[in-house]
C-alpha cells in the first residue's frame, strides 16, 4: 500500500483504513451519496480529501446515534448547503447529537424524578437548572443572530 498521496489526498484504501472502514463501506457511501472524491487519477483511481475522513467521522457519530443512512444524508447535504466549511458541519453535527442526547436523557429523567420526594427533586433541579438555563441562554444568542441577519 502506498502512502498518502500529494496534497492530503486519499486513495479508497488509505481513506478506508484512517477511518476504520472498509473500502466496500466506502463505495457504498460514495454511491449513496453521502461523500465524493475529490478527483480521479489518470488510471481512474478516486481520490479522497482530508475533509472526507472528517465527513466519515460525523456520518459514523450520527449511525451510533440511531441515525439511518437516508436520515444521515439528509443532515450532511442541510449543514452542506448552509456551510461549506467543514468544521462548521462538524460542529453543528456535534451540536445535533449532543441535543438529541440530551432529549433522551430529560426523558428519562422525569419518571425518576416523580419517585423523589419534593424536597429531593428540588435539590436535583437546583443543580441543573442554573447550567441548563445556561444552555437555553447561549441557544437564544444563537438564534437571535440568525432572526437579525
Amino acid at each position: 500500500m502506498m502512502g498518502i498521496t500529494s496534497g492530503n489526498l486519499f486513495r479508497i484504501g488509505e481513506l478506508a483504513k484512517a477511518a476504520g472502514i472498509s473500502e466496500r463501506t466506502i463505495d457504498y457511501y460514495t454511491k449513496l451519496g453521502l461523500i465524493s472524491p475529490e478527483k480521479r487519477t489518470l488510471k481512474n483511481y478516486r481520490l479522497y480529501s482530508s475533509e472526507t475522513l472528517s465527513t466519515l467521522e460525523r456520518i459514523n457519530q450520527l449511525k451510533q446515534e440511531k441515525y439511518t443512512l437516508d436520515e444521515i444524508k439528509e443532515r450532511l447535504d442541510r449543514w452542506k448547503s448552509v456551510a461549506d466549511d467543514s468544521e462548521m458541519t462538524e460542529k453543528l453535527t456535534k451540536l445535533e447529537i449532543q441535543m438529541k442526547q440530551l432529549e433522551r436523557d430529560v426523558k428519562e429523567l422525569n419518571p425518576l424524578l416523580s419517585e423523589l420526594k419534593p424536597s429531593q427533586a428540588r435539590e436535583v433541579l437546583a443543580n441543573i437548572l442554573p447550567k441548563g438555563a445556561a444552555c437555553i441562554e447561549s441557544l437564544q444568542i444563537l438564534l437571535n443572530q440568525f432572526t437579525s441577519m
